[in-house]
């Protein structure tokens, strides 16, 4: 690169060179001629020529030592061994060159370079690269970029090779895993709480393909772990799944009801216990309501709540006034999950399809049991948790059945609406839809508290909350973007963040990380982990946490995301064969600079000796006629 960038400025370093060389070449010709002029000594013409002529020469000399012409490189392949490439397969053609990354394994005869650009530039020219083994990393990507790629990979190893799972998580909010693990037909996947506790199990089918799900309790670091076994319950893999767990920004609930009841006592005492800030306003009749202090219902006091239950009866007896605000809120952002415990009038019907759902019958009831995940009586045992401390349960008590409950026989629609919660026969229970930036559900179940008294309060639980995080108003939650495998020595990208910021390692050592400006309105800089732990990122006040993995932790996946990220950078780079090599660019490489630099040194070293001899000098006295005395 014979450019030099300041700011937004970029100076062409030859041209520049060339320049100041021109400038020094014509006040060095004027110098030799006003010291002729003024000299008592003249020279001659052809000294005069040839020191004249000398100087243009020695600056094209020294021009080219430092800017040697360019000279085509030999069109061929680059054979490049990662890590993993078999000796077998490492074969170099004619006109080809052959060199190991530090990831390959030792190899015969075979040059090892630092990284993919140090081969590139020492054999210019390649016009395609045959990558061997696992596949190019992160370091080694960029470079590759331009040229022809044919990737060569080898047979991933047994184990997990996809993982999709969270870092960041709500305490009390549920979370999914999803992954595929490679050659472990009728094994399992397991996944493990932070104490240990196995708190679902799935059987592996032939794809390998699989999810899990959890729970998280309390705020913190949280390590979970993910556990594969083969066909012989031996175990192959255990993934550390490292996650942030935050503690909830609690929803603020209005609770709206005709009437008290089980339901009603059951929902608030979980909010209570879950954190959950809710308004309850229960009508007795005659005017007499209990709950909470009372509040209107109107534009300003809705916007201090996420979300508003309420039952067909709370819903009727708003008046027009409150029914409008109630719309206008939802449609800025606010929640509503109407509750059916009876059968709807025509005017409720109506009003139902103005924010477009479609509800006929609802006269009569009938019995559902909720959708239940299959797990074993241990994972079950882990996630219904030890109890409380006046009704303590024991690790080998019988797991309580799921009972059943009842739900209004509504027939509900709408074009747009999405299953919020569905029965063990796969069939919708309760359905949500947008209404601009808010949401609108119908929820036909009057009696879920009949969860806490069979003992399974944790499905009461899992019910209610997934209900609230689908529905509530939108928290706006600022948090750092970290992209890229969090792998000791692989290149993070952490995003989001103001002009830089400081991450901590483990061990206290903190780094400064700065803004890229080419990453634009993202923000991201770059950071590269040195230790594997957990990694605190503080950039404007603000704090977050992530954990980057040991090199030898989860080979597998590590390699399975090497090899993709290689596969995809092949599939985009500019084909190559044999017919239309000659299309692709050949680049081109500065020639030898040692013969420029010797012919300078002698034609420096020829016009110095030069100007302090006399050849081609003639004094004043010389030039006169010679008298002589008679």
């Amino acid at each position: 690169m014979n450019t030099l960038t300041f700011g937004a400025h970029t100076v062409d370093v030859a041209a520049l060179v060339a320049t100041v060389l021109a400038v020094v070449v014509i006040a060095s010709i004027a110098r030799q001629l006003l010291r002729h002029t003024h000299s008592a000594k003249h020279a001659t013409t052809w000294r005069l020529i040839v020191l004249a002529v000398a100087q243009p020469i020695c600056a094209a000399l020294l021009y080219l030592a430092l800017f040697p012409p360019t000279l085509p490189g030999e069109a061929g392949t680059l054979v490049v061994a990662t890590a993993g490439a078999s000796a077998s397969r490492a074969s170099a053609g004619k006109g080809d060159a052959f060199v190991a990354l530090p990831e390959a394994p030792a190899l015969t005869d075979v040059e090892r370079v630092p990284d993919l650009a140090t081969a590139l530039r020492r054999h210019p020219g390649m016009q395609r690269l045959r990558v061997l083994g696992a596949g190019l990393v992160a370091r080694d990507r960029d470079a590759a970029r331009g040229h022809a790629v044919v990737f060569e990979p080898d047979a991933l190893p047994p184990g997990l090779v996809i993982l999709d799972a969270p870092t960041q998580a709500v305490a009390g909010g549920d979370f999914r895993v999803h992954g595929r693990a490679q050659d472990l037909r009728g094994g399992v996947a397991e996944l493990l709480d932070p104490g240990r506790q196995r708190v679902d199990r799935v059987a592996l089918p032939d794809d390998g393909r699989f999810a899990l799900d959890a729970t998280t309790r309390v705020p913190g670091a949280a390590v979970f772990t993910l556990r594969l076994r083969d066909a012989r319950q031996r175990i192959v893999d255990d993934i550390a799944l490292p996650m942030q767990v935050d503690a909830p920004t609690p929803p603020r609930v209005l609770l709206l009801a005709g009437a008290p009841g089980p339901e009603i006592k059951y929902l608030r005492r979980w909010a209570r216990d879950a954190g959950v800030a809710m308004q309850a306003q229960m009508a007795v009749g005659g005017g007499v309501e209990l709950g909470d202090t009372p509040i209107a219902v109107n534009a300003a006091n809705l916007q201090r709540f996420d979300l508003v239950i309420l039952d067909e009866r709370a819903w009727s007896g708003l008046g027009e006034s409150q029914r409008a605000a109630l719309t206008e809120a939802i449609r800025g952002g606010l929640g509503m999950l109407l509750r059916v415990t009876a059968a709807l009038s025509e005017p409720e019907r109506r009003r139902l399809r103005a924010l477009g759902f479609t509800v006929d019958e609802g006269r009569d009831a009938t019995e559902v049991q909720l959708s239940n995940a299959t797990r074993d009586d241990d994972a079950l045992r882990a996630r219904i948790g030890p109890g409380t401390r006046d009704q303590a349960r024991t690790h080998d008590a019988p797991v309580p059945e799921t009972p059943v409950l009842t739900q209004r026989t509504l027939r509900m629609t709408a074009d747009d609406g999405v299953p919020l919660l569905r029965d063990q026969q796969d069939q919708t229970l309760a359905l949500w839809r947008a209404e601009g930036r808010g949401r609108v559900a119908v929820w036909p179940l009057t009696d879920t508290y009949r969860l806490v008294l069979a003992g399974r309060d944790d499905l009461h639980a899992e019910t209610w909350s997934d209900a609230l995080a689908t529905l509530a108003r939108a928290q706006n939650g600022a948090r750092f973007t970290i992209d890229g495998e969090t792998r000791v020595g692989e290149r993070v990208a952490i995003c989001g963040i103001a002009r830089e910021a400081s991450v901590t390692s483990p061990r206290g050592a903190t780094v400064t990380a700065l803004v890229d400006p080419n990453t634009g309105a993202r923000n991201c800089a770059a950071f590269w982990p040195r230790e594997a732990g957990w990694h605190r990122v503080t950039s404007a006040g603000r704090a977050q946490l992530f954990h980057a993995r040991a090199t030898d932790d989860a080979p597998g996946l590590h390699t399975s995301l090497v090899r993709e990220a290689t596969l995809q950078l092949a599939a985009d780079a500019p084909t190559y064969d044999a017919a239309t090599s000659a299309s692709l660019p050949v680049p081109r490489h500065p020639g030898a600079r040692w013969p420029w630099w010797l012919a300078w040194l002698l034609a420096s070293g020829a016009l110095w000796w030069f100007e302090r001899s006399r050849r081609g000098v003639r004094s004043p006295d010389a030039s006169a006629p010679s008298s002589r005395t008679r």
